[in-house]
């Protein structure tokens, strides 16, 4: 055994993100560090891959973001899967919500800026001693060839991980309960399956969702499976048989990327300091990976205990080496314990209601109505994103350093302007509908149908309507599940009594089991009844024009009335009317009664929800090809042509991208409008344009 090596002031165990993040900060402090790693090489499996609010203003700090490449938004986040809407913590924070960055390039990243600092990594040893004399902290490593070597430091802190040998070798007490649920998790190539987000099926919990590489990610638990002890990780043919048992889909032909399972074992050590050895990360807590929240804790706590081992070791602002007292080590217990315990709490939380059976029913549904209000969900959303919450805008929480957070020294996340950093938070993105639900009525066929394609192109998970033609709804839903889009049917016809009720049963059960909740983000009300061709106005029987308003006004009023209560503020309702209520045609004056009547119903609402943020339009097709056996006639399909401005006739995706163009983020500023989607029909007879 070679001779202890006595030129480092701190020792880190472990290279991964809190370990190489503490490791660059000290050794900008001018803290002489070396960082013992038992893995050869860096790791390329993706692990975890979100980062929330104040971890973007650490990596900012320190000038890591520009270096990370573009980050995309991660969606709204959640709590136990329910939908949660992190930049409610904080609207105006920079980085508000939540961003994917897989692990292995942060963790690339900050290797490269500890390098580049200095600092030495020594990999392939594996810690296997720990003894402490007077000032010092003695660590004895073996590397893989078996040779043993000691190493010999101020202080010793462990990041290596749940399973840390740092915490056992100094007898760190902890507390805590065992593993009694567990999921498997793996990235699998080669297969071909919805996208889901924590649905909830009859017989456990299955979410899947494609990387960039074209590989799945799929995580599933089976209701009432219990955790048990592993030795190594699941083999592809456990976590196909145990996918096909909760979503009857086989994926076992996949080629397995990565496989791992991770249980609901809660552990935190009772102190995060003894004497000169300290613990950050999971070394210092164990829990279930939920909410993306692990890595987060971690490099919040690596931050945190840089500053503290940087004012112990320099006297804050003095050289290395001139030692004070132990205050800013004790100051990092006692910031970071509660914050861990209170994260551990949370994430207990979440995992009842996440992989709880039908009995947890009640309390989601419980929960998901509270989170509708404003201060409950900026309360869970700051707990999660590690932010203060919205009434502290921009007084970032300080993990008991004395490094304050500043505003001016943060950088954009690379590719995006602080001014598009507030569009990227937007439920409704620009083009983009990712994990927002939608409601289109009567989206069997026509321009519903194709409605419903766009929006479950842009992301959407879309309830399809239907009066009678399961099959034509069942097809919509096909069609768009082979695109890789999410969707169900929903029957309900409309104009008889109790009509919307059915269909928001239909919905609200729907929206559950996919999502957790029942929440809307769009309404479309474009199913209609129409009145036939060649009937004169004086033929109009008081019959036929009540059922035209039951289900071209009543129904879609009582709809609006009945999705206020589900509609999240920032909402968008586009109803279909017609050109007919701008054009005279006599043989359709009861059907332009009502597609009038509808337009009221814009107007009106309009004005009555702007306070919520929604926005309520009106799109008015022309003569637009539905599928009728009329469009099959060339020499009809010509003389309705020529009422066109271009000289064509519309198809059914030249309105649906208008009504993309309304859900989206871009529609934000338009509210109570009659938008004229005719193609021209409007302007009178066609110019030069056939």
């Amino acid at each position: 055994m070679a001779a202890p090596d006595l030129d480092t002031d701190v020792l880190v165990v472990g290279a991964g993100p809190a370990g190489l993040l503490l490791a660059g900060d000290l050794a900008e402090a001018g803290v002489r560090v070396t960082v013992v790693e038992q893995l050869v090489a860096p790791t390329t499996q993706s692990r975890a891959s979100t980062l929330h609010a104040r971890t973007m203003t650490l990596l900012a700090e320190r000038g890591i973001l520009g270096r990370l490449g573009q980050l995309t938004g991660g969606g709204p986040g959640h709590f136990g899967g329910i939908r949660l809407d992190l930049t409610a913590a904080d609207p105006a924070h920079p980085h508000a919500g939540q961003w994917k960055c897989p692990q292995a390039r942060l963790e690339a990243v900050l290797g490269a800026r500890a390098g580049e600092l200095g600092v030495r990594v020594r990999r392939g040893q594996r810690a296997t001693g720990l003894a402490a004399d007077g000032d010092r902290v003695r660590l004895t490593v073996r590397a893989d060839d078996g040779t043993s070597d000691q190493l010999s430091a101020r202080y010793l802190v462990g990041c290596d991980g749940e399973r840390s040998t740092v915490r056992e070798l100094a007898g760190f007490a902890v507390t805590g309960t065992p593993a009694t649920k567990e999921m498997l998790r793996a990235d699998v190539a080669g297969i071909d399956v919805p996208n889901r987000r924590f649905e909830r099926l009859a017989g456990g919990m299955a979410t899947a969702s494609r990387w960039p590489d074209g590989s799945t990610r799929v995580m599933v638990h089976r209701y009432g499976a219990a955790a048990r002890p592993r030795a190594v990780d699941p083999d592809l043919a456990e976590v196909a048989a145990t996918w096909e048992q909760v979503t009857g889909e086989r994926i076992g032909h996949g080629v397995p990327v990565w496989l791992n399972a991770f249980d609901n074992t809660t552990l935190q050590v009772t102190e995060y300091r003894r004497g000169r050895v300290l613990l950050a990360g999971d070394a210092a807590h164990r829990q279930m990976p939920v909410g993306g929240q692990a890595l987060n804790l971690a490099v919040q706590d690596a931050a945190a205990l840089g500053a503290a081992l940087v004012a112990r070791l320099t006297g804050r602002g003095g050289e290395p080496g001139d030692e004070v007292g132990d205050e800013p080590l004790d100051g990092y217990h006692r910031a970071r314990h509660p914050i861990g315990a209170r994260a551990l709490t949370n994430i207990q939380a979440q995992v009842l209601l996440l992989l709880g059976g039908p009995e947890v029913d009640p309390v989601r549904e419980l929960l998901a109505e509270l989170m509708r209000h404003d201060v409950a969900r900026a309360h869970l959303a700051a707990m999660i994103s590690g932010l203060p919450g919205p009434d502290r805008a921009h007084r970032h929480q300080r993990d008991g350093s004395d490094r304050a957070s500043r505003p001016d020294r943060a950088e954009p996340v690379a590719g995006i302007t602080r001014a598009t950093h507030g569009q990227a938070r937007e439920r409704i993105r620009m083009g983009r509908l990712t994990d927002t639900t939608a409601l289109v009525t009567g989206s069997s066929r026509g321009i519903g149908r194709a409605t419903a394609l766009r929006l479950a192109a842009d992301g959407a998970l879309v309830a399809v309507h239907y009066a009678t033609n399961g099959d034509a709804a069942r097809e919509t839903v096909a069609l768009i599940e082979k695109d890789g889009g999410r969707a169900f049917a929903v029957r309900a016809e409309l104009g008889v009594p109790g009509d919307v009720h059915e269909l928001f049963l239909g919905l609200e059960r729907g929206l559950r089991e996919r999502t957790g909740e029942a929440v809307l983000d769009i309404l479309v009300n474009n199913a209609g009844a129409t009145t036939p061709a060649g009937v004169a106005p004086e033929e109009v029987t008081a019959e036929e024009l009540d059922r035209l308003f039951a289900v071209n006004a009543r129904a879609p009023f009582l709809i609006v009335q009945r999705a206020l209560g589900l509609l999240r503020d920032g909402g968008r309702i586009i109803n279909i009317s017609s050109g007919l209520t701008r054009f005279a045609n006599p043989e359709q004056v009861a059907y332009a009664m009502t597609k009038g009547a509808v337009e009221q119903i814009t107007l009106h609402f309009a004005r009555h929800l702007a306070s919520r943020g929604i926005t309520v339009n009106t799109v008015a097709p022309g003569i637009t090809n539905n599928g009728s056996p009329l469009f099959d006639i060339p020499e009809a399909v010509e003389q309705m042509a020529r009422l066109s401005a271009f000289g064509r006739v519309g198809d059914a995706s030249d309105v649906a991208d208008v009504v993309a163009f309304l859900a989206s983020r871009d529609g934000r500023w338009v509210t109570g409008s009659f938008v004229d989607a005719s193609g021209g029909t409007l302007l009178g007879a066609a110019g030069g344009a056939a």
